[in-house]
Parts: C-alpha cells; structure tokens; sequence
C-alpha cells in the first residue's frame, strides 16, 4: 500500500532543508521499492500569508488523512507584530494538538567526525548518545486558564498554567521505558518535584509505571540539576524523560553538546507511532535564503520516520550510514566546518548524501 507523506517546509531556511530531504528520501525509496508519495502543504508563516491562520482547514485535512508528516521549521520576525493566536508557532502546536502527538523523541548523538565541533572537550562528550523524551501536548503551553489580565490597581499580569493528568503522565512514562528497553536501559525522569505540586505527581506517577519495567533502571533529578550535568557529565544519560517545557529546555542545551543544532532530527509520535518529523532548530531568518543551512538535521528526521512510523529500520540505517560518510569525506556546512575540511552549501550536502547512498 502507497504510504503518504504530507510536506510541509514552513518559513526561513524550511524550504531550503526539506528540499534536501525529500531529494534524499526519493532516492532511498526509489532505490529498495518503497511506495510513498509526497503531498506539499502550507503551515505557519507560510500559510497565515495565504489563509490567514498559520494552521488552515486545508492543511488539517493534509495531516489527518497522510501516515506522517515531514515539517521543516515555522517562524521569523516578520510575523512576530502578529497577534499570538495566529502567530507561525500556534500552527505548530495546532498540528501536535489534533494529531495528539504526545512523544517527541529527540536524540542527541555525537558523531565522531564532529568531535571538535562541541564546545566540551572530546573525553566529556565523545561518544554521546542519549534519547530526551519529551511530553509534547499538555503542560504550561497547553494549559488554561492563561493570557494577560489588567489588576484593580490597572498594572498587566501575564499568566499561564501548569497541569498534567496522571493519564498524560502515565503514556508518556510508558514511551520512555519502552525506548529505553531497545538501548542502554536507563531512564532519568527530569521534573522541578521540590517546589512545584504538578511535578511532584509526575515523579509519582513515573516511579509507578517504572515498577513494570524492572529491567530498566529508573532515576530522579531536578531539572536544573539535569542542565548542569548535560554540561558536566552528559554521557551518564540514556534515556530522559520529562515535561514539555523542560524538554523544550533541555534539548537544546543537549544540542550544543553534539557541535551544532544542525545535526539534530526528532519524531513526534501519536499512540499508534502516526509521526511528525522535524529538524530541533528553528527557521534561522538570518540566513534564509543563503544556501548555507544545514539540511543533516532534517535528513535524520527523514530517517527517524522510516524507522518509527514505516518500519523501514534498513532504510533508516542506509540513510544514516550515508551522513556518515559524507563526515568522513569532509563535507561540512558552515556551522560545523573547520580547518582542512570541504565547506559546502546546503543542496552540496544533500547531493553529497545522495552520492553516498548511489555509492
């Protein structure tokens, strides 16, 4: 059966990065007979230009009815006057919410070509692997009551809610031991128990549903002490599990840990592992344009749906075995290049994983 991919490059530098992607994924399945087709769509800035909202009817429908989705990223200053309902980035969350993408998986993996590339020395962070497990639907950026309110004494208060069911809880701790099974099995659940009585039903909840899975090894740490040792120690992590906020966080201190936010893919998954897959970064504006952005991220996450949604861990490895070589021949776009290496534009790259895969 034809699978179906909904497209969506979104705003800055998503055009360019998705271009590489979808270059690479035609060529993987075209190579090993995978039937998929690919649907483009408008999300975010992009598509508040068109419709006037950054999420439309007309994408909704794109998503509900594709097997999954490939998003490059939303957002930039020209949007940022907008009203916050409609601004690129509720489009995001309008897409994780209908989808009920709760688990977003974002691994940060450094790759041993890029070990200089880190701004920790080599023994600190040389052969990372760690799995951040985030809760992508509930907590402060989905909770109500939230907004700006005038007090009596006419001064504004801005305001948002904390919440999590114990259900939410529950799936999203189920998620992280069951990753955690096919690695090194250890989960640390990440959360701020001390202060906050949100938090502290999470830890709850996450030592209950760890009683399932005695196989796997379970740990608590407050979550700025789990930013400090990302820093100091980052390779005693396997798998973290936390909040969205947190994990908003928390992910992109791990993405500096690998040399560069540009090497970092993610999955997004609904219970029936139904994926969106999107680069960790952000929509750059500043160099929009420039054929200078680093596609490797959203290659990866290209590689994250075959193995998560498709089942096609060959596909997936081939995919990653090519960036691979691709390092080792030197190719390197600006964020990551160095002396001695081959700086190259964003669709180079892409052709040099091409290559790597023809090869």
């Amino acid at each position: 059966m034809t699978k179906k991919i909904t497209v969506l490059p979104g705003d800055g530098i998503g055009p360019e990065i998705i271009a590489e992607a979808v270059k690479v994924l035609a060529v993987i399945t075209a190579d090993m007979n995978l039937a998929m087709v690919f649907e483009d769509g408008l999300i975010g800035g992009a598509a508040y230009d068109v419709f006037g909202t950054p999420f439309p009817e007309q994408t909704i429908a794109q998503v509900q009815e594709a097997d999954a989705i490939l998003l490059g990223a939303v957002g930039g200053p020209k949007w940022e006057s907008l009203d916050i309902s409609v601004r690129p980035e509720k489009g995001l969350l309008g897409l994780r919410s209908t989808l009920g993408l709760f688990a977003n998986l974002r691994p940060a993996v450094l790759y041993p070509q890029l070990e200089q590339a880190s701004t920790l020395k080599p023994e600190v962070v040389s052969g990372l692997d760690l799995m951040i497990v985030r809760e992508l639907t509930g907590g402060i950026y989905f909770g109500q009551p939230r907004g700006v309110r005038v007090l009596e004494n006419g001064e504004k208060q801005g305001f948002n809610t904390l919440v999590y069911s114990e259900s939410e809880i529950r799936r999203i701790a189920h998620s992280a031991f069951q990753i955690a099974q096919k690695r090194n099995r250890k989960v640390c659940s990440v959360d701020k128990a001390n202060v906050l009585e949100c938090t502290e039903l999470w830890r709850q909840v996450v030592t209950e549903v760890g009683k399932s899975y005695p196989d796997v090894a379970l740990s608590h740490m407050y979550v700025d002490n789990a930013a400090m040792q990302l820093v100091r120690a980052p390779k005693q992590f396997d798998v973290m599990v936390t909040s969205n906020m947190f994990g908003d966080i928390l992910s992109d201190t791990a993405a500096m840990l690998t040399g560069s936010i540009g090497m970092l893919p993610s999955a997004s998954l609904d219970a029936n592992n139904k994926g969106m897959y999107e680069p960790i970064h952000g929509s750059a504006p500043d160099i929009a344009g420039q054929g200078i952005a680093n596609p490797l991220a959203t290659i990866l996450s290209a590689s994250m749906m075959l193995r998560y949604t498709f089942n096609e861990t060959e596909a997936a490895e081939r995919i990653e075995a090519a960036v691979h070589s691709a390092l080792d021949a030197g190719f390197r776009t600006a964020d990551i290049y160095s002396e001695g290496m081959h700086k190259v534009s964003t669709a180079q790259m892409g052709d040099a994983i091409v290559a790597a895969l023809k090869g």
